[in-house]
């Protein structure tokens, strides 16, 4: 559906897309209970950005799983590198909580917990909804996920700095990850600050340090149930960011016609919010009918209900042997 870029350039474009001014430190906001965010924003771009411009080997690394990724996506032949429907993801959620009612009950979690399992293996209810334009690509990804425990920490502070990462380091207020080779860890926080705006929640791509790895998702957006807000109270904030852990793009490529690097997915002008009309055209080359129920758009929970087989093909290399989660194939 999409023409290619060169892998390089594509990953640069997006880097390029995503430069925030300012860095506030943990802990900024005035008012402990700010309102609840009515549009998406997640900062999984910006870490990639901040990460790659203070270690370049951490570039290289991405580069050599996206050159695995592109083998794996253009050679059949190597599709036996692949599990299939094997993967068993096992889930530590660290809660940090300042009030009791940010210390987010187990049932909250167990319900992210199944979203997850719903969303990645189409058993979600709106999968059957997906445009007849798109049923030819739309996929079963074949992930499961586990909850293997719960650990809570309460703190003080009204927010979590994105650019410090204060909340995965114990010795600063966090949790430190558990296992994190062959353990997906969500933190779960009462409010994530990055650029001087809420994000929603953000993940670290494959290939990063193992002391900052998992995703981090705000306590109003994570599961379906307790403290979930409209219209972030499906559980399709983790749905997004664990696709970014697997190694997705956002699907406009966050660039103008940018490339998320998925052959499959029609090429987005932009990002969408809310719950747009279809068909929803780009105004990119040949005015492409958007893929806006992709669950890497910026959509609202209840209007994103699809991953493409291309996403499935890269998500799944990064279980290959070199692909970043290979210590999850095990």
């Amino acid at each position: 559906m999409k023409k290619q870029l060169s892998i390089l350039f594509g990953i640069t474009l997006m880097l390029a897309a995503c430069t925030k001014q300012e860095r506030p430190a943990d802990n900024p906001e005035k008012d402990p209970t700010p309102m609840a965010a009515t549009a998406r924003a997640c900062a999984s771009m910006d870490i990639l950005k901040d990460q790659i411009s203070k270690d370049p080997a951490r570039g290289q690394r991405l580069q050599s799983i996206e050159n695995l990724t592109q083998r794996i996506a253009k050679d059949r032949s190597l599709g036996r590198l692949l599990p299939d429907g094997s993967v068993q993801i096992p889930v530590v959620v660290n809660v940090l909580y300042r009030t009791t009612t940010e210390n987010i009950s187990l049932a909250q979690i167990q319900s992210q917990i199944d979203v997850l399992e719903k969303d990645y293996n189409a058993a979600n209810s709106e999968y059957g909804s997906v445009p007849a334009l798109f049923a030819g690509v739309k996929a079963n990804v074949g992930i499961h996920f586990t909850l293997k425990s719960v650990v809570r920490k309460s703190s003080t502070k009204t927010s979590w700095s994105a650019s410090t990462e204060n909340m995965k380091k114990s010795s600063l207020g966090g949790i430190n990850p558990t296992t994190p080779d062959s353990v997906l860890n969500i933190w779960v926080v009462n409010y994530i600050n990055y650029g001087g705006q809420e994000v929603l929640g953000y993940a670290q791509f494959p290939g990063g340090s193992a002391s900052t790895d998992g995703v981090v998702i705000g306590y109003r957006y994570f599961g379906n149930t307790g403290t979930a807000v409209s219209p972030f109270n499906l559980g399709r904030t983790a749905t997004h960011e664990v696709g970014h852990f697997l190694n997705l793009y956002h699907i406009w490529g966050d660039a103008l016609c940018g490339s998320d690097l998925v052959s499959d997915t029609p090429q987005h002008n932009d990002a969408n919010f809310g719950c747009p009309s279809y068909p929803h055209l780009s105004t990119c080359s040949g005015s492409p009918v958007e893929m806006t129920m992709n669950y890497m758009d910026y959509t609202d929970d209840a209007c994103m209900y699809m991953f493409s087989a291309g996403q499935r093909t890269r998500m799944l290399a990064t279980f290959a042997s070199g692909g970043g989660r290979n210590g999850f194939a095990h």
